[in-house]
């Protein structure tokens, strides 16, 4: 695992280098007000030669040029978490690569180069910001919570499932200190981990999205679920990360509205 993240943290490199070097150039759009940038692109062929170059044997997916995601040890490569972000010029965005072993993440790494921070985790080592480690808040009472929500849908759909989104941002608003949505599932789950989020719901998502940020928040004490309480996978169709002493509450909460929407 250590040998192995030293290789996910030499990534991380090659992406922030080509992340605060060029501007996003031309935006392709990927379906309804969906976007990648040429940074994108660019990030995720880097990475993808760089990894090839020191782990021939591990498979990559990658959410730009695809790959399997059904190898037994797989790469998964967001070369630029929070797309929308970064083309508007706004720091909320970053590089994410996560290692996924039958299907659980278990080494990480969040670069967030306009912010000026690198999270990182190996199952079994502990969750770090630089060389700082970090955990999960303490936060017990669920009306001092800070929660993010995920962005609502844009794709095929999206009417029935924000009402969902929308119904839950409601009951959230009426339980939680204060509701955050950032615009990046690898931020809400790096700081999740970092204990400025006591929770994180994203109710959409894919692999590229999460694999790292699931091993980082677990690493730092986090609870990570699937939408109905299972435990987290990379097949998961949504990624709920939890400070320990709110997530039973707030994992009630959201049954509630699942239930009222059934």
């Amino acid at each position: 695992m250590r040998e192995l993240l030293d290789v996910a943290l030499g990534a991380a490199e090659v992406a922030r280098g080509l992340m605060v070097s060029r501007g996003p150039g031309v935006v392709t759009a990927k379906g309804d007000r969906d976007m990648a940038s040429e940074v994108d692109y660019a990030v995720e062929r880097a990475v993808r030669e760089f990894l090839r170059e020191r782990t021939p044997e591990i498979a990559i997916l990658g959410e730009e040029e695809g790959g399997s995601a059904d190898a037994e040890l797989l790469w998964a490569v967001d070369p630029v978490d929070g797309t929308a972000n970064f083309v508007r010029g706004i720091p909320l965005c970053g590089f994410s690569l996560g290692l996924v072993r039958r299907g659980r993440p278990v080494v990480g790494v969040i670069d967030l180069p306009f912010l000026g921070t690198r999270y990182h985790a190996a199952e079994g080592l502990g969750a770090f910001e630089g060389e700082r480690p970090v955990r999960a808040s303490g936060t017990k009472d669920v009306r001092d919570a800070v929660v993010s929500i995920g962005d609502y849908s844009v794709d095929e759909g999206a009417e029935v499932k924000n009402r969902v989104r929308l119904e839950l941002t409601g009951r959230l608003a009426a339980n939680v200190q204060r509701i955050r949505m950032v615009g990046s599932a690898a931020i809400d789950l790096a700081w999740v981990a970092d204990g400025k989020l006591d929770a994180c719901v994203i109710l959409s998502n894919h692999p590229w999205d999460t694999a790292a940020g699931v091993v980082i928040a677990r690493e730092a004490g986090a609870t990570v679920r699937d939408l109905d309480g299972s435990e987290h996978t990379m097949g998961s169709g949504a990624t709920l990360a939890f400070a320990p002493a709110v997530r039973a509450e707030l994992m009630e909460l959201i049954g509630d509205v699942r239930e009222g929407l059934a």
